[in-house]
């Protein structure tokens, strides 16, 4: 089945309590806002907002009156924190079957829909057993409670062992300007080689929250593209991200209804090739090898 996500994704896990704990009415509204701009796919977590998360975002969805084909949503299970009602004595993963099956149901309870999009194993386990896995999630599939799975922070050789049991049809990982190591180590080629879809958290890196020699060189050349293309750094950011063949698309954290229409406009921005490198460079702090 083909799954067709936005450009960018809106994360959700500073919606709720974790950050901007913004009311159901407020909720109801980015969500428009989000589909306004073009922004149809949702990322989530059973995890998030110390699992609450979830059903807030349910709740604004069933407020917004919104048909749920206009969107997408994505979620994740597998992280077992210690926490709410959970008897958990220390946070682990849990890959067996039963509760991939049992989180998914929940995460589909508190969404408020009848299925997700993709589901994704949320962390790699030492433990994982890739049949009981590709049990879960052909079940799910077949009872129509997901359309597609696949995993989340998974290296090659893990999502290989997947794989070989079942479709993957992406993996979620950290890349950024100042997070590029995955188009070093073969993760973005191992994903375009085989039509894994590769999605991006933390798209804008650290360059605004740490001030290193790193960051400052890269502050110093976005203030230079930043005239040059019109518009904002973290668009350019999310600019140099799409620049990729491997047709990354990018999970932004923004809670900000502004800034998720301004970084929309990284679909239009067609990074020239030695600014493309000139990111990479500054970066590193040295020349490309």
């Amino acid at each position: 089945m083909k799954i067709t996500l936005s450009p960018i994704i809106a994360g959700a896990m500073n919606w709720g309590v974790w950050s901007k704990n913004l009311t159901t009415t407020e909720m109801a509204a980015l969500i428009h806002s989000c589909l306004e701009y073009g922004i149809t796919t949702f990322d989530h977590a059973d995890i998030y907002g110390g699992y609450t998360t979830e059903a807030e975002f349910g709740a604004a969805f069933k407020h917004s009156g919104i048909a749920r084909e206009q969107m997408q949503l994505i979620s994740k299970c597998g992280i077992q924190h210690v926490m709410g009602n959970r008897n958990n004595r220390i946070k682990h993963y849990d890959y067996s079957k039963e509760y991939i099956i049992k989180s998914t149901e929940g995460s589909l309870k508190n969404l408020q829909t009848d299925y997700l999009d993709v589901l994704l194993l949320h962390r790699p386990s030492p433990l994982m057993e890739p049949d009981e896995i590709a049990e879960a999630a052909e079940q799910l599939k077949a009872d129509g409670k997901i359309k597609a799975f696949g995993v989340s922070n998974f290296t090659n050789s893990q999502t290989e062992l997947i794989r070989s049991r079942t479709e993957v049809f992406c993996n979620q990982i950290e890349f950024s300007a100042t997070a590029y190591q995955p188009m070093l180590d073969g993760s973005l080629d191992y994903m375009h080689l085989n039509n894994i879809r590769a999605l991006a958290w933390s798209p804008i890196g650290c360059v605004f929250k740490t001030d290193t020699e790193q960051t400052q060189r890269l502050r110093t050349l976005l203030m230079e593209l930043v005239v040059k293309y019109e518009v904002t750094a973290d668009v350019i950011l999310l600019a140099w991200i799409l620049r990729h063949p491997a047709k990354i698309i990018p999970v932004t954290g923004s809670a900000n209804s502004e800034r998720l229409k301004n970084q929309m406009k990284a679909a239009d921005v067609q990074l020239e090739l030695e600014d493309w490198f000139a990111i990479w460079t500054e970066s590193m702090g040295e020349k490309v090898p």
